[in-house]
């Protein structure tokens, strides 16, 4: 078997070699896309990360693929019904670091209750003034939870290490886990307009697209803070913006944005122009997020410990493995 591992590290390399060390390893940092996919359109079995565009015009390159196991726990850059429709199973790493997750959402809000980023720059410059300064106590606020998976739940654990109230949404709610844990399952309204605090935690998803858009922003208490280290495509960003301007939502932690990979540059937003690959609305806007003073944007990283990456390399390669040797595990599609 030919296995292409797409977006490898170096340090990456050595983890997955030594689990598929009898096949064919071939490793890449380049990401896979339309441009460069007859470049390994001979693979049997290809390993993207999140930043590659696996859509059926790439799919269809391959010659005889077999298996696509992605190292993330979200498969919304796999178009998941060509891979049913053609038969190629698609497995995913389901539970990584949901208390890594769970451990950023409290970096990014902690570093916005006490205004962390924009006292660290002032001291740096010899300003050691408390002026705009003033933060805000988390106990006794309300955090609202928009999904209750993995990650979703150790947030709401932590949440009352910190005696933060809890309210929680999910289509499938748990009570067991809300009574142990003081949780109240509330429908998506209701926690809109309660809380003071709102963290999103679904996966990527059409039915997801937008979840957050002008109409929620309205139900909100004024001065919401919002934090998503889920799926850029979850918040409407342009209403988000508004909702920053005209105060509604006081500021915001994002570890993930729409069309991410294209703004590392600024010179991404002219070029986006150009090949339209990207909508230029949409990079303008994450943009101007980037630069507000009550915004922090983290490069979606909220993953990335060394714990973590380890156990996701370590759960791809066992889903490869099972795969090869007809016991495949962790399938996101039925075939």
């Amino acid at each position: 078997m030919k296995i292409v591992f797409f977006e490898a590290e170096k340090w990456e390399c050595d983890i997955l070699q030594r689990i598929c060390c009898n096949h064919e390893v071939v490793f890449t940092d380049e990401e896979l896309g339309i441009d460069n996919v007859l470049l390994y359109s001979d693979a049997d079995i290809i390993s993207p990360f999140v930043h590659s565009a696996l859509d059926g015009s790439v799919l269809e390159c391959f010659e005889h693929l077999k298996f696509v196991a992605t190292r993330s726990t979200g498969y919304d850059h796999i178009d998941l019904d060509y891979c049913t429709r053609t038969a190629i199973p698609v497995s995913n790493v389901p539970v990584y670091g949901d208390h890594t997750v769970a451990e950023h959402v409290f970096a990014l809000l902690l570093a916005i209750s006490h205004k962390i980023p924009e006292a660290i720059n002032r001291t740096r410059k010899g300003d050691f003034s408390q002026r705009g300064l003033q933060g805000f106590d988390l106990q006794g606020k309300t955090l609202g939870v928009i999904g209750t998976g993995a990650i979703g739940k150790r947030v709401v654990k932590i949440a009352r290490g910190f005696r933060l109230n809890v309210l929680a949404c999910d289509p499938k709610p748990d009570a067991v886990f809300a009574d142990r844990h003081r949780v109240s399952y509330v429908d998506m309204n209701c926690l809109l307009e309660q809380s003071d605090i709102v963290t999103l935690h679904v996966p990527g998803s059409k039915s997801a697209m937008h979840l957050l858009s002008d109409k929620e922003f309205a139900r909100m208490k004024d001065g919401v803070v919002l934090i998503n280290t889920a799926r850029g495509s979850i918040v409407d960003t342009r209403a988000l913006l508004h909702a920053l301007a005209d105060g509604k939502v006081s500021a915001a932690g994002l570890d993930v944005l729409p069309d991410e990979p294209s703004i590392r540059e600024e010179a991404e937003l002219i070029r986006s122009f150009f090949d339209k690959k990207h909508d230029l609305e949409t990079l303008f806007v994450n943009h101007v997020l980037q630069h507000m003073r009550n915004v922090i944007v983290t490069p979606h990283s909220a993953f990335n410990t060394k714990e973590a990456v380890e156990r996701i390399l370590t759960t791809t390669g066992e889903n490869i493995v099972g795969f090869i040797e007809g016991e495949p595990r962790n399938l996101v599609n039925k075939l």
